[in-house]
Formats: structure tokens, sequence, C-alpha cells
């Protein structure tokens, strides 16, 4: 969708089409109440400024919707595609970093209480893996704020694909 055409639709169109950025109803709606937007990078610091901060509840309920870094999103919604593809990006893996994968993906769980959330886009597995170990180092506060920001990094650069 052209940033014209999400400007001109209709608000329930606009809202469906924000939705698969990040599923978080505040957010989507404050992108989707600022309209009409004058260029995509006013678009895009409208979804930054709507981030910033995210609540725990909200932290929560994203993280709901995302897969396990290493394993492939199910479903059709556009959301898991925009997940696959952002995976897809990172290239094969050996079964060497597949089993790290899992071992940290349990390690983050079993210490923090939720997935373990990464842009992937942009990033090497070797670079996750390394970030993943990084992380577990975190103090639960600390994680949070992680969290939050990996969150924020994963929406715009979803607003900006949906809106180009």
């Amino acid at each position: 969708m052209t940033l014209s055409e999400f400007n001109e639709t209709d608000r329930q169109s606009a809202v469906e089409t924000v939705r698969p950025a990040l599923d978080i109803q505040r957010w989507i709606e404050e992108i989707v109440d600022g309209r009409p937007y004058e260029s995509t990078d006013d678009a895009l610091a409208a979804a930054r400024d709507a981030a910033n901060p995210f609540t725990d509840a909200e932290v929560d309920q994203a993280l709901s919707h995302h897969p396990k870094i290493g394993e492939r999103a199910a479903g059709e919604s556009k959301e898991a595609d925009l997940s696959r593809n952002e995976q897809a990006g990172l290239g094969e893996s050996t079964e060497d970093i597949k089993a790290e994968l899992a071992r940290g993906n349990a390690e983050y769980e079993e210490r923090f209480g939720q997935v373990f959330l990464i842009r992937a886009a942009g990033r090497s597995l070797p670079e996750i893996l390394s970030e993943l170990q990084r992380r577990l180092q975190n103090t639960p506060e600390d994680e949070r704020t992680e969290v939050a920001d990996q969150l924020r990094q994963i929406a715009l650069l979803r607003i900006e694909g949906i809106l180009s």
C-alpha cells in the first residue's frame, strides 16, 4: 500500500494495514488517527513516538504473537508471513546452530518467562546467538527494556515495508 492510499483509506482498512507490523491496539490507533502523513518518514516518526514507551502489558501482548527465533512462524496471517520473511533472511542454519538456538531459547524462556525476541532483519545467525547469550546476562528489568526496543525496531521496519 502506498502512503497516499494509506492516508485515504477508511479507518478500519488502515487499522488492518498496520496491525501486522505490531498487534498493539493503542499503537495502531495512534498511527491511524495521525493520518494524513506528508511522507513515509512522518508516518515512521509517528510510529516511533507511539512506541515509546510500550507498557509491560503491551510487550506481553506483542510477544504472544512472535515465534521463537529459528522457528518458522505458523499460520497464514500477514504477521506470520512477515516473520517468515524476516527469518528467511538469516540463511541456512547448521544442526549445531539449530541446537544452540534451541538451548538458548529454552534457557531464555526459563530465565525470563517469555520468548526471546530480536530483530532478525539485517542480522546473521551467529550474531543472533551472540546477542542471545549476552542478553541471558541481563537483569529482568534490563531485558524488558531491550525487548521493548526490539519490538520498536521490528515494528518500524514492518511499517516502512507496508507503506513503501
